[in-house]
């Protein structure tokens, strides 16, 4: 099978390493990953400036652009010829969980591929220091990885996050997304040139318990698999919408 690994902590990510580890056995691997950390940034692209690009080695490249930005390249440009049969993304330094996922680069990759009519995979390890514990997630991605590529739909991509832990011994869970909490908080410095600049920090993030979730999962020491739909839907709440009666301040049109 050939492979697709990308990320948003960057080609020298040891989860990305784990991950091309274990894969390259038995597939043809190919490495098209950010030349640095890019966590945050979500489905950005880079539609104005040009994105550089550097070979590392064999069947890898280093992208001066997004997780997004790097899909796109390897997909419609390195790999043109033969592009990849599933793109997987990670495995990510800390949780993607619930609504994580619109922020997340990682999971961005894993969208743009399905976009692209590719599969596509996030991979997030439920931990916010070291140890990272890359390797179990890493072999359970590499014996998986085949029937995880013949269950995507077009309509999704597939978000696994990881219990960080040396053993699944409490199995998997097919999930749906938590509600997270956020607790966002600004700090700024006036320096001595007349700037101000602000810096982002916060708590690490809550979730609203609820049996099914992937918060829920990973909490209870199992992988979480959720199915997440690449299309921004409003079924159930559209209905709200139509009760209300909207004015034009002054249209001539019959």
């Amino acid at each position: 099978m050939r492979i697709l690994i990308t990320n948003d902590d960057g080609i020298q990510s040891p989860g990305l390493l784990a991950l091309v580890n274990e894969l390259k056995l038995e597939n043809d691997v190919w490495v098209v990953a950010p030349d640095g950390e890019r966590s945050g940034m979500s489905h950005s692209l880079s539609l104005r400036d040009p994105i550089r690009v550097q070979k590392t080695g064999e069947q890898q490249w280093a992208v001066g652009g997004s997780p997004a930005d790097c899909v796109i390249v390897a997909v419609t440009g390195l790999m043109a010829a033969s592009p990849p049969d599933i793109v997987v993304s990670g495995i990510n330094h800390g949780p993607n969980l619930g609504t994580d996922v619109t922020y997340s680069g990682t999971a961005a990759a894993a969208r743009q591929a399905s976009y692209m009519g590719i599969p596509g995979v996030a991979l997030s390890m439920y931990a916010y220091s070291p140890p990272f514990r890359m390797e179990p997630a890493a072999r359970f991605v590499a014996k998986n990885v085949s029937v995880l590529r013949d269950i995507w739909e077009e309509s999704l991509f597939i978000n696994i996050n990881f219990p960080n832990v040396n053993e699944y011994c409490h199995g998997y869970e097919i999930t749906t997304p938590a509600r997270r909490l956020y607790r966002d908080s600004l700090h700024h410095f006036d320096a001595p040139d007349g700037m101000r600049y602000y810096f982002m920090s916060g708590a690490p993030q809550e979730s609203i318990l609820q049996a099914g979730t992937d918060w829920h999962a990973v909490e209870e020491g199992k992988v979480s698999i959720s199915p997440i739909s690449v299309n921004p839907v409003n079924h159930g709440i559209i209905d709200h919408f139509h009760q209300v009666a909207l004015q034009f301040p002054d249209r001539s049109c019959q």
